[in-house]
């Protein structure tokens, strides 16, 4: 089953951080992707641009519009996308609790919707 963990945090606070420390998180988040590679499962792991660099597409009844950055209601943005494949809720959850930048926010996991059209 694959599952897709969105990574949240407030980028305010990541942003304040020394960049001593930014820096070591970085390098944590490397080490993490570096490992989770080796790993049977792992299919994708990206951070995001920030929040200021969004658009935000909405279609109602056929018109489509396009607004700058990101207006979902929250004081966490959405910063991390990782794939897995887990056999699964709680394999998911293991690996979900490793992402480094969690410890700012909170990580969604969700199965991925199986689709049945080919591929």
């Amino acid at each position: 089953m694959k599952y897709v963990c969105l990574v949240y945090f407030d980028e305010r606070e990541l942003n304040a951080l020394p960049k001593k420390e930014i820096d070591a998180l970085h390098a944590e988040a490397e080490a993490y992707v570096t490992e989770m590679r080796r790993r049977e499962g792992f299919l994708a792991a990206d951070a995001l641009e920030p929040t200021d660099s969004a658009v935000t597409l909405r279609r109602r009844r056929g018109a489509v519009s396009v607004s700058d950055g990101p207006f979902a209601e929250t004081k966490e943005q959405l910063g991390e996308v990782v794939l897995i494949d887990a056999p699964n809720l709680d394999e998911a959850i293991k690996v979900a609790a490793r992402v480094p930048s969690a410890r700012f926010g909170s990580v969604e996991i969700r199965p991925v919707r199986v689709s049945a059209a080919p591929r």
